[in-house]
């Protein structure tokens, strides 16, 4: 008897020192699969097989791939759909089977599953690929221990052990093969977490070399920031820049939109082609659908020759649709014929033109408000809103103001021949504690009124625009009687009409204008005035 439990010991410390040496043999690489002959003669020591296979699921879970063998496993057969019963809850526990009969003419197989809860064995038919079942059997395959391999919970594929001997495994077994299966789980997540690594490393560095790109272009298009939320806006557009994708851009006004919108450009394999982007609330309809479009000779009043629009200009590249939401219902239907067609036709024509673009469209209106309004269509909504990317406002952001000040320092200088000085300590100051609710655009006008009121010199706090020292106005009329003697300031009192109307008007210009009391063209002369 204690020959007999000294034998048991000794076999149980040469099982548990088996398992201990899987992990650094593991350990030694990145992926599995390079080391998976050492660890199948390993796990040969604790459970006597003939093959070991790793399958792992995919997505949906009802296919599955081998992703590595020992020798004499075929690694190089395409997914296989899983049936039913191994979905299921028999993928959540361990599986004991013996293969028995196949039927040749239906691909069935006839295999008894030994229960891990009870000792009953159960016969079920399995309907596996014919291929696959014609492999095991003609291998000497009789007996087969699956055990699950689990990331975080989720069952991620199974370890299968394959014997030629018939009833081979039993549930002692099972128990080593699951913890084998955990340690090949672990390795799985480490070269998982390496992948993901590995890729945003290169995605930085690609964001990175972008970026450097755009500033030794130059102009008020560079992605300038080194903050978390701008970085991670970047990382986003790296990710989808180089599919064929429908990005929408959304945010406050004045975030730099198309400054995304041309790093996407210059990201993806459209970079060789034009870059041509459109405000579709600078025009009214017509004119809109005109230089959308395009227009034949004779389609309106001076239309004296043809004249292609902005999708033609934009072949082979990049069409940017500025403030998509303020685009007409008629307008917004001819142009879903272009997203999911490819097709469109000039304005008075008939014939049917080719729309070789990829379009990126931006809009600082809350769609999904406007689609449940019914001023959006719900088609073109889920066309556009593919994959989206939300720009921080700067106010998120204040770590960029810094860089962003530097920067249109240096290009409004040269615009106007004067270069500031620099900036004094206390206006710098200001710069940094205001909220900037026109964001980066209202940022880059309080600069310029800056850098042409200073004449060259150091900018100070009295160059700046008043609103930046002062608190909100609230947008009510003043009390009748006598002006305050701090005084008012009537550009904070009319920026916060306009905001008002804006708001009240859902952003519509034309309605927005109308509030005011105001042309199309005074009220969009105040929106660039202030930075909205």
């Amino acid at each position: 008897m204690l020959a007999d439990l000294g034998l048991a010991e000794a076999d149980r410390r040469r099982r548990a020192q088996a398992l201990d040496a899987l992990l650094p043999t593991l350990a030694e690489a990145l992926d599995v699969r390079e080391v998976f002959q050492r660890v199948s003669a390993l796990a040969r020591e604790v459970i006597p097989f003939d093959l070991l296979e790793l399958g792992i699921l995919n997505e949906d879970r009802t296919h599955a791939r081998v992703y590595a063998a020992s020798d004499g496993c075929e690694t190089t057969e395409p997914e296989f759909r899983l049936p039913e019963v191994i979905r299921s809850s028999v993928m959540e526990d361990f599986t004991i089977a013996s293969y028995a009969e196949i039927d040749a003419a239906t691909g069935r197989a006839r295999i008894i599953l030994h229960s891990a809860e009870s000792p009953e064995e159960k016969q079920v038919e399995l309907v596996l690929p014919l291929e696959r079942i014609q492999k095991h059997l003609a291998l000497g395959i009789r007996s087969l221990l699956r055990v699950p391999v689990r990331l975080k919970g989720e069952t991620i594929g199974a370890l299968l052990f394959f014997s030629r001997e018939l009833r081979r495994f039993t549930a002692v077994e099972a128990d080593s093969a699951r913890r084998i299966a955990d340690h090949i789980a672990l390795a799985l997540a480490h070269q998982r977490l390496a992948e993901e690594q590995r890729r945003a490393a290169h995605l930085e560095e690609r964001v990175v070399a972008l970026t450097r790109e755009l500033e030794i272009k130059g102009g008020s298009h560079q992605p300038v920031g080194v903050s978390k939320p701008w970085k991670e806006t970047l990382a986003l557009a790296g990710k989808v820049a180089g599919t064929e994708t429908t990005v929408l851009l959304t945010g406050e006004s004045g975030t730099g939109k198309e400054v995304v919108a041309r790093f996407l450009h210059r990201a993806s394999r459209r970079a060789p082609g034009p870059f041509v982007a459109l405000n579709c609330a600078a025009l009214p309809e017509q004119l809109l659908e005109s230089e959308l479009f395009g227009s034949e000779k004779g389609a309106f009043t001076g239309a004296v020759a043809t004249r292609p629009g902005r999708i033609e200009q934009a072949a082979s590249g990049v069409l940017f649709l500025d403030e998509v939401g303020e685009m007409s219902r008629t307008v917004q239907a001819k142009f879903l014929r272009v997203l999911q067609e490819r097709e469109f036709q000039r304005l008075g024509g008939s014939r049917v033109l080719k729309a070789d673009v990829r379009v990126i469209a931006a809009t600082n209106r809350d769609l999904a408000a406007a689609l449940a309004r019914g001023d959006f269509r719900e088609d073109l909504y889920y066309r556009l809103h593919v994959f989206e990317i939300r720009l921080p406002p700067l106010r998120e952001r204040p770590e960029d103001i810094p860089a962003l000040l530097e920067l249109f320092l240096q290009e409004i200088g040269e615009q106007v021949g004067r270069p500031a000085a620099g900036v004094s300590r206390e206006a710098r100051d200001k710069l940094l504690a205001y909220a900037w609710p026109g964001n980066v655009r209202e940022l880059r006008n309080a600069v310029e009124r800056a850098v042409i009121l200073s004449e060259g010199g150091l900018i100070t706090s009295n160059h700046l625009p008043m609103s930046l020292g002062r608190a909100p106005v609230a947008a009510a009329a003043p009390a009748a009687g006598e002006i305050p003697s701090g005084g008012i300031d009537l550009e904070a009192i009319e920026r916060s009409w306009v905001e008002q109307a804006l708001k009240q008007a859902g952003h519509n210009k034309s309605k927005a204008a109308r509030l005011l009391g105001l042309t199309r063209a005074q009220l969009y002369s105040r929106i660039e005035k202030y930075g909205l």
